[in-house]
């Protein structure tokens, strides 16, 4: 009898010890299924994403390829409405609609930005003043670009400075090859060469233009595409700012498409009136942002945008173009063309 007083004393306190150790057991397992689940959770949507990407990147390469397409077939093909069928000259975008989703296809010409690689010190500093830049901060910028890419003689100011910065580099003494080595040069901030937002006299904020939307490694020196031209480069080539407000209204309802149109606006527009162009070289810059288009119909929210610089050459040549430069993560479109 003593001994089985013993045994049923010790009974109740096994059986809440093993009770503990199965909730102890519960939770931990809980806690393992919840963080497998976590990650699951977010690998599925990464590869959600990821896919969704592909898609966009697959869409807007095939808006490039339609757009050079349309680019060489030109404006002979004319609608009822007499628009172009394709393209026309002062046709800065193209809207692109495919079963797979939608794509909007900006056109720059390189005649619409200045030659990174041949403008002279002027040019560039005048320039850099237009988009902000103090005076002495445009004329160090102006001189660092010219270094940038003058060939090497010897160690330079700017080769001591940036030999003296951690990291260390050295200039490439050599053609620009992409606008963003500007970033480099001694005296260029983000603000500069991005852009930044102001307020106009009315206390709105508008985007101040950056570097780059004025420059590229393929530019023009002396004739500018009026259409596409940014109204900081329309000043730093010395048309007055009232002419440069009309010039970017009248192009923004109807492009000049001829230069009869555009004459009466060199006659009043400035000293520098008499570089502005329709067209230009043959060099441009097509830039595409895509968003697929999900099983309900609707466009995803996420975008992608590839970028091509083509060359022209005329139907008389094989192949009529060639692909410069290919950028398979550009700026994306900030216009609200998906709306």
């Amino acid at each position: 009898m003593r001994m089985r007083s013993i045994s049923s004393s010790k009974g109740p306190g096994r059986r809440g010890s093993a009770l503990l150790a199965v909730l102890w057991l519960t939770a931990a397992l809980s806690a393992i299924a919840f963080s497998v689940a976590t990650t699951v959770r977010g690998e599925t949507e990464r590869a959600a994403a990821s896919l969704d990407g592909l898609r966009g990147h697959y869409l807007a390469t095939g808006a490039i390829d339609r757009a050079i397409l349309y680019m060489m077939w030109g404006p002979g093909e004319r609608r009822p409405d007499g628009l172009p069928e394709f393209w026309d000259i002062g046709v800065s975008r193209l809207y692109f609609s495919f079963p797979s989703g939608d794509a909007v296809v900006e056109i720059v010409p390189a005649a619409s930005r200045l030659n990174l690689n041949a403008a002279n010190e002027e040019d560039l500093f005048r320039l850099l003043l237009a988009i902000g830049a103090e005076p002495a901060q445009a004329r160090e910028i102006a001189a660092g670009i010219v270094d940038w890419r003058t060939p090497s003689q010897g160690p330079s100011f700017f080769d001591r400075y940036y030999l003296s910065m951690t990291p260390s580099f050295r200039a490439r003494h050599a053609s620009f090859e992409e606008v963003e080595e500007v970033l480099l040069i001694r005296g260029m901030t983000p603000e500069l060469f991005y852009g930044s937002y102001i307020r106009d006299p009315e206390g709105r904020l508008v985007r101040r233009s950056g570097l780059r939307d004025c420059v590229a490694p393929y530019g023009a020196t002396n004739l500018f595409d009026v259409n596409a031209a940014d109204p900081a480069l329309l000043l730093s080539l010395g048309i007055y700012p009232g002419a440069v407000a009309q010039i970017v209204e009248r192009r923004r309802v109807v492009p000049f498409r001829s230069m009869n149109e555009l004459e009466p606006f060199r006659k009043f527009a400035g000293p520098g009136a008499q570089k502005l162009g329709i067209g230009g070289i043959s060099i441009y810059t097509l830039r595409a942002t895509a968003r697929h288009r999900l099983e309900d119909g609707r466009l995803a929210e996420g975008r992608r945008s590839v970028a091509a610089t083509v060359k022209y050459f005329g139907p008389q040549v094989t192949p009529p173009y060639q692909v410069l430069r290919w950028h398979d993560n550009a700026a994306g479109d900030s216009s609200e063309w998906w709306q």
